[in-house]
């Protein structure tokens, strides 16, 4: 009788009998993907184009019964499982290599209830389905920067963005998850209902169920803001890079002003001379008032002499899709990341000398402001942990070839390990690689422990294990 191959949790090779196959597939309203079939390719692709791998079988889920056959049938046979929303983690881990892949990209909805300003956003949302949505009524949560980004990945591990100073994290606004855990059941937690699997889905990543549907709380922001870049040559960095550090340290928690380092994109605003030349560049962001936010923002573009400077009032949804075109899935990439409660003029000279030395012109090295409503959540209140984190660095290697890859890792991890004597201890489980497995305990700190608690509560086998896990 025809059988599949496929790779166990333990990634040992065993077959199931293609009846059963059949059987599951027929469970699967969106359907079952094999190898050969003409979709199967397209839907195995993730945004980073280092990851190239092929499950035995892709599931469609349209819905929590579809999610729950996929799970069960994955117990049944301890198949590795992963998890499909946006697609868009470093790692790769939405794709399990010879397992069972669950794609929820497919389950897209985003419901808008604008006078309880509260949204219900299903798992193969993406923050530009989010976005477009509550823009639709003035409203917004915290998201990243990205719209391509899924909304489930970026929700699990944290979440941040132009917003979380003003309003937290994305974790901070989540009112309910609805999540099939390893079990099969379904359950719909929060803080009153089931709790602790609601903290440790605040943060925990992937590591407790599969989440189907999020509620957010939403706020009014926009739809339009003062927002806009600031472009300094980058030979000006170290004095317009102390002067932004100085100047966070008073600024409102509406205004967030983050720093990309990188040679310049074509933007159509840069002088043609400046383009393709190393620059140092403070997109901004201010959400509330828009004349408050001009004087707000006014002393970014006084910090030296700069090459242009674009700021005004900007449609929100739109800034959100700024970084898009720099982001585009299909290119090669490989982050190491670090976070800092302070940046010290020694940490700033690490990052400019490794800016000198850019491997490519797509790497850059972005620095995110936090701190303000997101440092003010207590540690215990949520599995993410880095609350004392006032700055994100992302050391971003960005390439096409493969003949390419150590150059561009091997700038990356000199970055980070340059950096890291100026950084925290912690880390943010979205940015990290799959070969940063023993950084995932010092990234969780202290709640570390509970989060493993609640593993060997809702996942004792380790199911859900193609992720920054944590293991029972």
């Amino acid at each position: 009788m025809p059988s599949l191959t496929y790779l166990t949790l333990d990634k040992d090779v065993r077959q199931v009998q293609q009846s059963d196959v059949d059987a599951f597939a027929a469970q699967i309203a969106g359907g079952v993907l094999r190898l050969g079939d003409a979709a199967y390719d397209e839907a195995r692709k993730v945004w980073n184009g280092t990851v190239d791998r092929r499950p035995a079988l892709i599931a469609r889920c349209t819905g929590d019964a579809d999610v729950q056959a996929g799970v069960r049938f994955a117990q049944a046979h301890r198949m590795l499982l992963s998890v499909r929303g946006g697609g868009h983690h470093i790692a790769g881990n939405a794709v399990a290599e010879g397992g069972l892949m669950l794609d929820m990209s497919g389950m897209k909805t985003v419901d808008v209830d604008a006078a309880g300003r509260r949204a219900r956003v299903g798992a193969g949302a993406l923050l530009g389905d989010f976005d477009k949505a509550a823009q639709a009524h003035g409203l917004a949560t915290p998201l990243g920067i990205n719209s391509t980004t899924g909304v489930a990945g970026l929700t699990l591990g944290g979440g941040f963005g132009w917003l979380s100073r003003r309003h937290g994290l994305t974790v901070d606004n989540l009112e309910s998850i609805r999540v099939v855990t390893a079990d099969g059941a379904v359950r719909t937690t929060s803080a009153s209902a089931e709790p602790e699997l609601f903290w440790a889905l605040r943060g925990g990543g992937g590591n407790f169920g599969v989440a189907t549907s999020f509620e957010f709380r939403l706020h009014p922001v926009g739809p339009e803001v003062h927002a806009g870049l600031v472009v300094y040559p980058f030979a000006q960095a170290r004095k317009v890079l102390r002067a932004w550090r100085d100047f966070n340290r008073g600024s409102p928690d509406e205004l967030s002003v983050w720093t990309v380092m990188r040679k310049a994109p074509p933007l159509p605003f840069l002088p043609e001379s400046a383009h393709g030349t190393e620059v140092v560049i403070f997109p901004l962001v201010y959400c509330g008032d828009m004349k408050a936010g001009e004087a707000a923002a006014a002393p970014v573009a006084k910090f030296g002499e700069p090459t242009a400077v674009a700021l005004g009032p900007t449609p929100y949804a739109g800034f959100q899709t700024a970084f898009d075109p720099l982001l585009a899935p299909g290119s090669r990439n490989y982050w190491k990341s670090n976070n800092f409660s302070q940046l010290s003029d020694a940490a700033i000279d690490v990052l400019i000398a490794n800016v000198e030395r850019l491997p490519g012109p797509a790497c850059e090295i972005f620095v995110a402001q936090l701190g303000g409503a997101m440092g003010r959540v207590k540690q215990s209140d949520t599995a993410f942990p880095g609350r004392d984190a006032n700055y994100i660095m992302n050391v971003h290697g960005r390439w096409d070839e493969p003949a390419d890859d150590d150059k561009v890792r091997d700038w990356a991890r000199r970055v980070f390990q340059e950096a890291a004597p100026h950084a925290t201890a912690s880390g943010y489980v979205n940015f990290l690689t799959e070969d940063e497995a023993e950084r995932v305990e010092g990234s969780y700190g202290p709640n570390y422990a509970r989060l493993q608690a609640a593993k060997r509560q809702y996942d004792p086998d380790n199911l859900f294990r193609m992720n920054l896990n944590i293991a029972p």
